[in-house]
């Protein structure tokens, strides 16, 4: 120690000062006090080790605090909250100068001056309602945060100098002036109270809210849906259309999804035959380069994921897009892709048949009923294959299949699409409004039309505003009914609050106001209630939940909708007809689970028919791996992969526990314990019965469980066709364990694990 008390720290002035160990002992003790096994003299230990002469101040918080985070591990799991404090300390210094932060309006005072913030906030509110929220706020809730919550705060979410990364606010100011934001044009003897419910459930984890907006509200950027679906017709005019809007939202932090199915196929006649069409793939790349123009000012990566139906004549070269293998001029490696399937095809590959391939554009009408009419598709399908005058291609249906699960394997980014699913088992009528694609992380199902050009208005980009409750938070059922009706209004709120880029988007938001909530914690639940995913003993809990929150969510949509009025669009719903999700499910579930309805789902459809719903859809079941670290949470509905997870994100690599470790050690089930998919998919399923969109569900495989190392194409298949049984809308990522460390194999990639919808 007395070696190290000859060491100078360099001050922010740039005076050299003996270091003072004593004031680094104190900061270390606080951070420590009322956290278990975890030692100050540790900590002390692995800092002193770091320091050099002539260290900088900020340096020496940084290095303490990794040192502290370095020791975070399932024996000593607090050592997680001593860093996030001694984190917090830094932040606050390098924000307001000291430890207090400032008061709330003087603070936003000087956010707005700097344009920093949004200037309405000092015209929507008088200084008295600052002084009672400033009285209301509470700054201690920040040593709450987990090490792995602060750096994803520090490094996304917090208002910041991108350039510098100079931070300017510290995360209770983050979520204070979100919930007034989101509620500044409620009534003036309402709002407070809103304000107040709102802050209380974001800042103590009830509700989870995603990167749009946590980045976003309260700056003077108002663009924060989450998922953008953008259609594309077979012309040049909505190609280019397609291209321009793509990087008009992929700039404003929101993540795309891409229908490009309706692209005609390579070779077909281009005016009457004057030139031959080049195909999908020149027009593919246009979009990646759009996708890919845009960093989204520094928060992450621009990412989509295209669509196309499994039918298409060019489906060979397509599902070997993102292949390794090949060249340049044969791959775009850079999109994610989703791949449409309907009950026909899924027909042909049980009976060994073969499936036929079209150009779209030869045949429009079988395409427009591929969505809206499954039983038109399948007479106009057989129709086509015996007619001799249209271009078509056979293949046996299990070859296709194959290759597209032989695709999917091996780079995990080959999405499933069920769009019968996503048509019967959906809020819209489909004659009406047919949904024709999801979005980057597959849980969106919301109808769409191209645009023919820019300004089009006729067009419908579809826009889904994202949250989450965090099912770990809950200690019944019951509390769900206040989160659903706090989480409805603001991001209802939200639809009128922020701008949109492009007329097409504005218009249908308004008409049909589309929310997405999903959860967060789904394994944590599990966990503390003695339930696992594989041997169907969360079947029942899964159930009764997952009915709770869509009963409350159209519950409070339906109040909204009494105050405000209905959506526009409500009669294109299947809401508007009294038919409810649990009218659509695909009844295969019923023979698993056996749980009966809980609440008064006929007075609730009664009610709706009278006073309609304020939003098109109320629930989609998002991935959440960003945002639900913030809530020291585990993500969505997946199980971990280990107790202490290793997360990398491009802010270095961050060590999460598991809520409630200590306890719970034996309680969790890890992700590559569970010996398959069967478990998984049936809880999925019963989830998809009450969800009305979709649910961003993974398929999971150890090579090492099967001969030879090599998952069997028959597995593959088997796992395909039970997630269709169960009613799935949608298949996310394939995961491959690969031999690494658990533990260390939970990584954020680009897209959406890095945070464009993961909420």
């Amino acid at each position: 120690m007395n070696d190290f008390s000859k060491l100078k720290v360099t001050k922010r002035d740039g005076r050299l000062e003996a270091i003072d160990l004593d004031k680094i002992h104190k900061v270390i003790t606080w951070a420590a006090e009322g956290l278990n096994n975890v030692s100050v003299s540790q900590v002390e230990l692995k800092s002193h080790i770091q320091f050099y002469n002539g260290i900088r101040t900020a340096d020496i918080h940084e290095t303490i605090i990794k040192a502290a985070a370095d020791l975070i591990s399932e024996e000593s799991p607090d050592y997680q909250y001593l860093a996030a404090r001694l984190n917090i300390f830094h932040l606050r210094k390098i924000a307001f100068g000291g430890f207090e932060p400032p008061h709330l309006l003087v603070h936003t005072q000087k956010l707005v001056a700097e344009k920093r913030y949004d200037k309405a906030l000092l015209t929507d509110y008088s200084e008295d309602e600052f002084n009672e929220l400033n009285q209301y706020i509470s700054h201690c809730r920040d040593m709450d945060f987990s090490y792995a919550a602060v750096k994803q705060l520090e490094g996304k979410y917090l208002v910041q100098d991108r350039v510098t990364k100079q931070v300017f606010e510290s995360p209770q100011f983050l979520y204070m002036l979100v919930a007034m934001c989101l509620f500044s044009q409620y009534p003036k003897d309402k709002r407070l109270n809103y304000v107040k419910k709102f802050y209380d459930a974001v800042s103590l984890f009830k509700i989870s809210l995603p990167t749009p907006i946590m980045s976003g509200v309260r700056t003077p950027s108002r663009q924060f849906s989450s998922c953008v679906l953008i259609e594309c017709d077979d012309s040049l005019d909505s190609i280019n259309a397609t291209t321009s809007s793509i990087v008009k939202y992929v700039s404003q932090r929101a993540g795309i999804g891409i229908n490009a199915g309706r692209i005609r196929a390579v070779g077909s006649p281009i005016r009457g035959g004057e030139a031959q069409h080049t195909g999908c793939i020149p027009f593919f790349k246009m979009f990646q380069a759009a996708v890919k123009s845009c960093s989204q000012g520094g928060v992450r990566g621009g990412a989509a994921t295209l669509f196309y139906p499994l039918w298409h004549l060019e489906v060979e070269s397509l599902l070997v897009l993102r292949n390794n293998r090949g060249v340049e001029e044969n791959r775009v490696r850079h999109l994610d892709y989703g791949v449409q399937i309907n009950k026909t095809l899924y027909q042909r590959l049980i009976k060994s048949e073969k499936i036929t391939l079209f150009s779209p554009a030869d045949v429009p009408d079988l395409y427009e009923a591929f969505f809206a009419d499954q039983e038109k598709f399948a007479q106009l399908y057989a129709k086509y294959e015996a007619d001799e005058t249209i271009r078509k291609r056979s293949i046996p249906a299990v070859d296709l299949f194959s290759l597209m699960m032989q695709e999917r394997a091996s780079t995990g980014r080959v999405y499933i699409q069920n769009v019968d699913h996503c048509n019967t088992h959906s809020p819209f009528v489909p004659e009406i409004a047919p949904v024709r694609q999801s979005n980057l992380c597959l849980e969106i199902a919301l109808p769409t039309r191209p645009l023919n050009d820019i300004n089009d208005e006729n067009g419908e980009i579809a826009l889904c505003t994202l949250s989450a409750i965090n099912l770990g938070a809950l200690d019944n059922l019951d509390e769900l009914e206040n989160l659903a009706d706090l989480t409805v209004r603001a991001l209802d709120a939200l639809l009128d609050y922020q701008d949109y880029p492009i007329k097409a988007a504005k218009i249908a938001t308004m008409k049909r106001r589309a929310l997405g909530i999903g959860v967060i914690n789904y394994a944590y639940y599990l966990a503390k209630n003695g339930k696992r995913y594989s041997d169907g003993s969360g079947l029942s809990l899964t159930h009764k939940t997952f009915e709770a929150l869509q009963y409350y969510l159209l519950k409070a949509s339906n109040q909204l909708a009494r105050e405000q009025g209905a959506c526009p669009a409500f009669a294109d719903t299947r809401y508007s007809q009294g038919v409810l999700p649990i009218d659509t499910y695909k009844k295969d579930l019923d023979a698993i689970c056996n749980e009966p309805l809980h609440y008064d789902w006929e007075t609730l459809r009664q009610d709706i028919k009278q006073h309609g719903l304020r939003n098109s859809t109320v629930t989609a079941l998002m991935p959440s791996e960003t945002s639900s670290q913030i809530s020291n949470a585990t993500n969505g509905i997946e199980p971990p992969r280990g107790l202490v997870s290793v997360k990398q994100s491009k802010d270095g690599i961050l060590k999460q526990v598991v809520p409630e470790i200590e306890r719970l050690k034996h309680g969790y089930e890890l992700l590559w314990h569970i010996p398959d998919n069967d478990g998984y998919l049936k809880l999925v399923g019963i989830m998809q019965k009450f969800v009305d969109q979709a649910i961003s569900a993974n398929t999971n495989y150890d090579p090492k469980r099967f001969e030879g190392g090599k998952v069997p194409m028959k597995i593959l298949l088997k796992d395909l066709l039970t997630a269709y049984k169960y009613g799935l809308k949608t298949l996310y990522y394939q995961n491959t364990r690969d031999g690494a460390d658990d533990s260390q194999a939970d990584l954020e990639e680009d897209g959406c694990a890095g945070g464009a919808c993961k909420i």
